[in-house]
């Protein structure tokens, strides 16, 4: 067998039980469709890109924790969550000089908006919370692969 067949396959012996990753399996992807519908009716219902974000970012924490931390960065790589994070950051700050042209920062620069019951007529609004989503999104998931990457040393011993 090439090496390249045997990378690709996760190794059983690491992550969580065999009922635990089955679980995984079948939610992560209910997870994740579920934070993009928050993200999308942010507008329009409780929710938006801070819970989003929360909610995409739980999806790839719990890849990590069923299958380790090796398999989560194969779907998600600490460069995509940085460049991710930064393409957050620069799309709101991108939405907020845009208003200056109108005058003032973060103007509504989209003609129709404020209609009742009707679904596209936010202005601005869910495209902030989709910058918002990737910053939060990639940035909780960088913090959490940082923290189980640390290992604390006590008395010259390493820690778990």
């Amino acid at each position: 067998m090439n090496n390249k067949k045997e990378a690709a396959v996760p190794d059983p012996n690491k992550g969580m039980t065999i009922i635990v990753k089955t679980i995984t399996r079948l939610t992560v992807g209910l997870i994740l469709l579920y934070g993009i519908y928050i993200l999308s009716h942010g507008h329009v219902s409780p929710g938006g890109g801070f819970a989003g974000g929360v909610i995409v970012a739980l999806s790839f924490i719990h890849i990590m924790l069923a299958f380790g931390k090796d398999v989560a960065l194969k779907k998600l790589s600490m460069r995509a969550a940085s460049f991710f994070e930064s393409l957050g950051a620069l799309l709101f700050l991108l939405i907020a000089v845009i208003g200056f042209t109108g005058g003032s920062f973060f103007l509504n620069f989209f003609a129709d908006k404020g209609e009742p019951f009707k679904l596209f007529s936010a202005g601005i609004i869910p495209l902030c919370n989709i910058a918002i989503s990737l910053k939060v999104g990639a940035g909780l998931f960088s913090i959490f692969v940082i923290l189980v990457m640390l290992k604390f040393t006590v008395d010259g011993k390493k820690g778990n």
